[in-house]
């Protein structure tokens, strides 16, 4: 049992560390943002749910501390938007089942969500730089799709290798 947890906790630190590194590569939003997201649904697919979210809550925490995130008044809102997204996607798949029918609605519904509660964060809560602003919206529904896909098709090929996905 003890080897389980110890097992989930590593590879959580471990998607977490995957993930800070794809920010710290500082590549355009269109490159980064997807492999991003697509590493909170693959920690979530592959160590469960609750892991996937907290990738989501401490990698834009990290980032602003090393200096990848230039708001840091947008963190809690991109904390709350990555969980939302994660949790999305896992209620999708769990609701319609993992074929193509509940990853889609899952990716969709979540990216829409997470559009949604980053748009509402940067026009009406918080003041941030029309730049971030700018790719807290629209941007954030085309990665959040974009990132579904790839780690549907990432985890289908890392199924073929043996590990299963957990939901």
């Amino acid at each position: 049992m003890k080897d389980n947890h110890l097992r989930r906790l590593v590879l959580t630190a471990l998607f977490i560390a995957i993930t800070v590194s794809i920010q710290a590569l500082r590549m355009p939003q269109p490159v980064t943002g997807p492999l991003v997201n697509c590493m909170l649904l693959l920690s979530a697919l592959f160590v469960g749910p609750i892991a996937g979210i907290l990738v989501g809550l401490v990698t834009p925490l990290i980032a602003s501390l090393v200096g990848i995130l230039g708001a840091p008044t947008l963190i809690p809102f991109i904390m709350l938007s990555n969980g939302a997204y994660v949790f999305c996607f896992y209620l999708g798949r769990k609701l319609l089942g993992k074929k193509v029918l509940g990853s889609a609605v899952g990716t969709l519904g979540g990216a829409v969500v997470k559009f949604l509660l980053l748009s509402l964060a940067v026009n009406y809560i918080v003041e941030v730089p029309a730049v971030a602003a700018k790719a807290m919206q629209l941007p954030q529904l085309i990665t959040g799709i974009a990132g579904g896909i790839i780690a549907v098709i990432a985890a289908k090929l890392i199924a073929r290798s043996g590990r299963k996905e957990l939901f």
